[in-house]
C-alpha cells in the first residue's frame, strides 16, 4: 500500500468490500475503525512498506497490518485533551483479543473479532457511540 493518508480510506473500502462478500456485514464498522486505527500509526511510526490482511480464523476475524518498524504498539492514556493516543485504547476495547508479532522486516500487529454467531465474547460487535 502507498504511504499516504489516502491509504487509510483505501483500506478501509478493501476491508468493506471483503467483509460483505463474505456475508460479515455486522463486522463492518469496527472492523474499519481499528484496521483504520493501526494503518494510522503505522503510517506515523514506521517507514516502508504497508500490508493489510483480512482472514476468518476458526470462530474469529482476523485483520493484520504489517510495517517495517520493529517496535511495538504501547498502550497509553490519552489526556481529556489529547488529539491523538487513543488508537491503542480502541483496539484493546472492543478487540476480542490483539497483539503484536515481530516479523524479520518489522512487526504485525493484528486484532480479532468474533464472527456473528459464534458464542464467543461479543464486547465488540457495536462501534462505540
Amino acid at each position: 500500500m502507498a504511504r499516504e493518508a489516502a491509504s487509510v480510506g483505501r483500506t478501509r473500502r478493501v476491508l468493506t468490500a471483503q467483509l460483505s462478500s463474505w456475508g460479515l456485514h455486522d463486522l463492518t464498522d469496527t472492523t474499519q475503525l481499528l484496521a483504520s486505527e493501526l494503518v494510522t500509526n503505522a503510517l506515523r511510526h514506521a517507514h516502508g512498506p504497508i500490508r493489510v490482511h483480512l482472514r476468518v480464523h476458526g470462530a474469529l476475524l482476523r485483520c493484520e497490518v504489517e510495517d517495517a518498524d520493529p517496535t511495538g504498539p504501547v498502550p497509553r492514556s490519552a489526556g481529556a485533551d489529547a488529539e491523538s493516543g487513543r488508537g491503542i485504547e480502541l483496539v484493546d476495547a472492543l478487540a476480542q483479543t490483539w497483539g503484536s508479532d515481530s516479523t524479520l522486516t518489522g512487526k504485525t500487529t493484528w486484532f480479532e473479532l468474533p464472527l456473528p454467531g459464534s458464542g464467543r465474547d461479543s464486547r465488540c460487535a457495536a462501534p462505540p457511540q
